[in-house]
């Protein structure tokens, strides 16, 4: 047994010794297996077996195996006492920072016990953690282990090196000065202590001698050692105000890591400053961005003054607002805070009402030496924005005779302001005021505004008086005051005193300097005049200028020539007239009407064949006139005085059909039953009598003698509850009575009036469900017009669309056909809008507001159906004829389109002009801004652009899908320029 003990252990001793050999050849793995194999053989708690556990630990860390470190831990838990243990350590730390890895070498240093370290292993691991700490940033502790061997033969001059360096860090120059001076010469950091020697005398204030020592250092300086040297020299300069030099020095600066920061933006922004290149100036203030400290501060200042320079007021603006926001240097916000108020009345406030920064201005500063000169600009931003009621109010706040005659003038513009918005009651007080003024323009305005304003209240009377008083002591010859006989022409012409009438509209149209329009209306209307005097021969005279001159409204003109020859008797001349009509106005919605007439004046001088050639055409041509049931009754009429008894009845049977319920209908049926009883053909008569619901011969003086007092209480009485109580009866008595389609029309009428439009949709189906008659068009209108108010677009179409067909007031037919266009629009039927707004432009006569209606619709429709040409196309032409709203919309178009063609310049102008003209419509006007900030950055004008941008998001949350795409681009915007600042932090608008 001991015999055979004892040539077991000799073999493991021999694979221990094998393993040990190839431990020390670096024959790791092949070490490792055999230790190993020691491992396993050995007998447990033997030295053999804890040195070899402790090599195969070592081969594993080597081997750079996983699990290396765990298996050097298990062999101190399993071997505490191990004098190995301490060398373990100590030789993982070796290992790890041989291979570059000091951080992690660290924490096994850390483990080691230094006293059972030799000296020299101890100077090994004192330098090595000084590293490691350095490596982790833990600089002081660095500090400590490098300042033990600045004196060490071997590690002296590295450990010098590093204690200098940190001194340098921590901004200790003194130390670190004094301590890189020694080793100033070393090869090994010779360049990168020269370079914090200079960084150190720059940080100690010796300029001048950085300049001289860096200028020598360039040439031979790394790339990056360039850099931050250009820089050191760069603001050497800069400090001693020597900026033209400074430059050149600052422009080399690469940044960190290839970022610079607001500061050194600030610092070659101020240089070119300082020189007078202001374009240079402002690219570089202008990368200034996301940060509110001094720095900024003072280049948001300047940044004013440069655009200032420039022209570039409303940048200038923007800059001086950041400026005044931030109180580092209250001097500079002050003076920022007077720059911001008076550009704000020179050039318009985008985020803010001038009034308002104005009167900040003056809250905040009271003992402002230009305390006055703001307060008087208040009243005149006021007027500026068009808020009228704001200057009364702040005019009132401080009575004075001065403020007291500024709110009599200023009462005149509200008054008109109101006016306009078609608020008559509430605009009168405010011309009773400015009638005070003792300035006689001012006055007078005053007074005919006054007298429009009771015109349009039809107080014709009131406004006839007030204007007649204006005329005979006017003074002024302003363009305005041209039309007070034009108004009192028409008040006139309303109280039907038509002598009055013609000798206003004459006096109107012996003025010079007449818009045209106005003057063929006036025309027309002393035409109108005429003709409802019965002077027929001067009616002629008026209507002949309009027609031969083809002016607006020249084919109603021409067909009151022709009534005119007719009351005449000139018969022959009416026909000639009427037909000019027909064959010289392809538009004319008169045409029916001429035609009609025409019928009526060939029956008149017995020309049967004429009269039935013009009926047909009537029927033919015009299948929805309203004259059909009359032209179809008179037919009728004419046949039978011909004796063509078949051919008579054939057309009151047609009457009947289309036309039942209308009065027309009733006569045709007196009118048949001639016709039968001429015939002797009673039995077919009383059949087709039988067939007529609306028809009750028994019940028919009853249904009239019924109907005729709801009738009266419609035209008479004034309780509307009683006019309604009244229809209802007769509706309930007479379902099917001779009259109910004129009491559903009268019942629906009372409601509408009323405005109860819920209670008016049954009354007017019922009117339109009859077919077409005299109350249908009407009817329609105004049903379409309730579903209209109501939003209630598919509902509405149809009607609108019967409304289009049947309609004979070409005034309905452009209601039919503009709310076509805007329900399509609404529900999304882009194709259908575009027609029917194309229908409406063909018109030969539309005002300007309907004509941009229909243009405002294709544009939009284009633009949601991506057709951006004929959208663009569109939107230019609105733009040229809009006002309000719509002009606002075509001009952020305008500069949308602009911006889209990177014509940047150019799409900032538009929205400048959108922003100055048009303020109050404040949806377009913010969306606007955002095209603004992608103009700015566009023009690599960051800071406004970030400027623009963040105002929208912070002052407009109201329009949300505005924020949204404002918070988007500036995300886009910061994400990009942190690439290159490092002042930037994109994070903060997400």
């Amino acid at each position: 047994m001991l015999s055979q003990q004892t040539i077991a252990n000799t073999s493991i001793l021999k694979d221990y010794n094998n393993a040990l050999k190839l431990y020390n050849n670096k024959a790791y793995a092949a070490a490792q297996k055999t230790f190993d194999k020691v491992i396993k053989k050995a007998n447990i708690g033997s030295n053999l077996k804890t040195d070899a556990t402790y090599f195969e630990a070592m081969c594993a860390i080597k081997l750079n195996q996983t699990g290396a470190d765990k298996k050097v831990l298990s062999f101190v838990e399993e071997y505490p006492n191990s004098n190995k243990k301490n060398v373990a350590f100590f030789n993982v730390g070796n290992y790890y920072f041989a291979n570059k890895k000091a951080a992690y070498a660290l924490k096994w240093y850390q483990k080691v016990d230094p006293k059972m370290l030799s000296k020299e292993d101890k100077k090994e691991l004192d330098f090595k953690m000084g590293y490691g700490f350095l490596t982790t940033n833990n600089l002081q502790l660095s500090k400590d282990r490098f300042l033990l061997l600045i004196n060490d033969p071997k590690y002296g001059n590295d450990s010098r090196y590093y204690y200098g360096y940190i001194a340098y860090k921590l901004e200790d120059y003194g130390i670190a000065e004094s301590t890189l001076k020694k080793i100033a010469d070393n090869a090994t950091y010779k360049a990168e202590i020269t370079y914090y020697l200079l960084d150190i005398s720059f940080k100690a204030g010796k300029f001048k001698r950085c300049i001289e020592m860096g200028k020598k250092l360039l040439p031979e300086a790394t790339k990056d050692l360039q850099s931050e040297i250009s820089k050191i020299i760069g603001e050497s300069y800069f400090n001693l105000e020597k900026y033209a030099a400074s430059i050149p020095y600052l422009k080399n600066y690469r940044g960190k890591k290839g970022k610079w920061n607001n500061t050194d933006y600030y610092q070659l922004g101020y240089a070119y400053y300082k020189q007078n290149d202001f374009e240079n100036a402002i690219n570089n203030f202008n990368k200034i961005i996301d940060q509110k400290n001094n720095v900024s501060q003072n280049a948001y200042s300047h940044l004013g003054e440069c655009y200032l320079k420039v022209g570039q007021k409303n940048e200038a603006l923007n800059a001086f607002k950041s400026a005044s926001e931030m109180s580092f240097d209250v001097n500079i916000q002050q003076d920022a805070a007077l720059n911001y108020a008076k550009l704000s009345y020179e050039a318009g406030n985008p985020f803010e009402p001038v009034s308002e920064v104005l009167q900040n201005y003056l809250k905040k500063y009271p003992k402002s030496k230009a305390y006055q000169e703001i307060n008087k600009l208040v009243v005149s931003s006021f007027i500026n924005e068009q808020n009228y009621q704001g200057a009364i109010d702040f005019l009132s706040q401080k009575k004075s005779e001065e403020n007291t005659a500024l709110i009599i003038e200023v009462s005149l513009y509200r008054g008109i302001q109101l006016f306009n918005e078609e608020k008559y009651k509430e605009a009168l007080p405010f011309f009773s005021q400015a009638k005070k003024s003792t300035i006689t323009q001012v006055k007078e305005r005053a007074q005919f505004w006054e007298a429009e304003a009771a015109y349009r209240l039809e107080n014709y009377q009131e406004a006839i008086t007030k204007l007649e008083a204006l005329n005979t002591s006017l003074t002024s010859s302003k363009n305005e005051f041209k039309r007070t006989d034009y108004t009192i022409g028409y008040a006139y012409f309303k109280l039907k005193k038509y002598e009055k009438s013609i000798v206003a509209f004459k006096k109107f149209l012996a003025k010079d300097s007449i818009d045209a329009d106005t003057k063929y209306d006036a025309i027309i209307r002393l035409g109108d005049g005429y003709f409802a005097s019965r002077n027929y021969t001067e009616a002629v005279k008026s209507y002949k200028i309009v027609a031969d001159e083809l002016g607006p409204n020249s084919d109603y003109a021409q067909y009151q020539i022709g009534m005119s020859y007719g009351f005449t008797d000139d018969d022959e001349a009416k026909i000639t007239a009427l037909k000019k009509v027909l064959n010289d106005y392809q538009n004319s919605n008169l045409k029916d009407d001429a035609l009609y007439q025409i019928a009526n004046t060939y029956i008149k001088i017995k020309d049967h064949k004429n009269a039935h050639i013009a009926y047909n055409r009537l029927l033919e041509k015009y299948p929805n006139s309203v004259f059909l049931s009359r032209a179809l009754l008179r037919q009728g009429l004419l046949y039978y005085n011909d004796n063509m008894n078949q051919q008579a009845l054939k057309k009151y049977k047609e009457v009947v059909a289309r036309f039942s319920n209308s009065p027309e209908a009733l006569e045709a049926v007196a009118n048949a039953r001639n016709v039968y009883i001429d015939e002797g053909n009673l039995d077919d008569y009383i059949n087709w009598m039988r067939t007529l619901k609306f028809v009750n011969v028994s019940n028919a003086d009853i249904d009239n003698t019924s109907f005729a007092v709801a009738e009266k209480k419609y035209f008479e009485a004034n309780n509307k509850n009683e006019i309604v109580k009244s229809l209802v009866d007769y509706s309930r008595k007479f379902p099917d009575g001779i009259h109910k389609i004129k009491a559903n029309y009268y019942l629906a009428d009372v409601y509408f009036k009323t405005k109860q439009y819920q209670s008016a949709i049954i009354p007017l189906k019922n009117v339109i469900d009859e077919g077409r008659n005299e109350f249908s068009e009407e009817a329609l209108s105004k049903l379409s017009q309730i579903y209209l108010q109501n939003g209630n677009y598919n509902e509405a179409l149809p009607v609108l669309d019967k409304l289009e067909l049947e309609a004979n007031s070409a005034e309905n037919i452009l209601f039919a056909q503009s709310n076509l266009m805007k329900a399509y629009f609404e529900t999304e039927a882009y194709d259908f809008a575009i027609e029917y707004a194309k229908k409406i432009l063909q018109q030969d006569k539309i005002d300007t507001n309907l004509k941009n209606d229909a243009q405002i619709i294709i544009a939009r429709s284009s633009f949601k159906t991506e057709d951006f040409r004929t959208a663009e196309e569109f939107f230019n032409e609105i733009e040229k004829t809009a006002s309000g709203a719509l002009k606002a919309e075509a001009l952020y178009y305008n500069a949308y389109f602009k911006n889209q063609q990177k014509e940047y310049a150019a799409s900032n102008k538009v929205v400048q002009k959108l922003i100055a003209g048009y303020a109050n419509y404040k949806y377009w006007g913010v969306k606007s801004y955002v095209i603004m900030g992608k103009n700015y950055y566009g023009l690599k004008d960051v800071y406004q652009a970030t400027f623009v941008l963040e105002n929208v998001i912070k002052n407009f949350k109201e329009f949300d899908d505005v924020i949204q795409e404002a918070s988007k681009e500036l995300n886009t915007i910061k994400e990009n320029e942190a690439k290159t600042n490092n002042s930037v932090n994109p994070e903060k608008q997400k």
